[in-house]
């Protein structure tokens, strides 16, 4: 059982990483396939498939400078635009060797480009774990403080019944021997016994 959530575990955190050469991979066999089927040296297709890639690589430029700067359509664009120029290249040539070619460079431009994407998040999740782990040892701290002081305070409410029930137990001694005077425990500084639990007891 700990074997399969190992494994499932490790897929996961590979699959991001294997997701470039994917991609680009899965693009140049549909280009190949349709290429057998009718793409090769078709001047309609490869007129259509440079048409759409310069579109998008514009789309990609359009998002790059424009007010907004998003770098996420930005960058989506410019994948497309590539995309579709090595779909066009390899369903169009004659051979493999310059589709492969093309096919070889995109995929090391793209892991270039995720590369940088990687890092940028590797280094949020370490500042995140770190803020978290500092959040949670102030706690453990915080939590260690009060369990101290809880300790301390049960310890001297202990310590304070304990005397309390001696002092009660010497009293209650002392007030059944004669000469008891109960006004000279209070000049003494003991506290002042109840003068009704006294008469009674007498």
């Amino acid at each position: 059982m700990n074997q399969q959530l190992t494994s499932r575990h490790w897929i996961a955190a590979a699959a991001p990483k294997a997701a470039p050469a994917i991609a680009t991979s899965t693009v140049l066999i549909l280009a190949r396939i349709w290429n057998a089927n009718g793409a090769e040296h078709s001047v309609g297709d490869a007129v259509l498939m440079t048409t759409l890639s310069l579109g998008a690589a514009a789309a990609g430029a359009l998002a790059s400078v424009g007010r907004a700067g998003d770098g996420v359509i930005a960058g989506t664009a410019f994948a497309t635009s590539g995309a579709l120029a090595l779909a066009g290249v390899a369903g169009y040539a004659d051979g493999l060797s310059l589709p492969l070619l093309l096919w070889a460079l995109s995929t090391a431009v793209t892991y270039g480009l995720a590369a940088r994407h990687w890092r940028t998040d590797r280094r949020e999740a370490t500042a995140h774990n770190r803020h978290i782990g500092e959040r949670r040892e102030e706690h453990a701290h915080m939590e260690r403080v009060e369990a101290l002081r809880a300790g301390a305070q049960i310890e001297v409410a202990r310590e304070g019944a304990a005397y309390a029930t001696a002092l009660a137990q010497a009293i209650t001694a002392r007030s059944a021997l004669p000469g008891f005077n109960a006004a000279e425990l209070t000049r003494t500084g003991l506290p002042e016994l109840p003068t009704i639990e006294i008469t009674k007891e007498h």
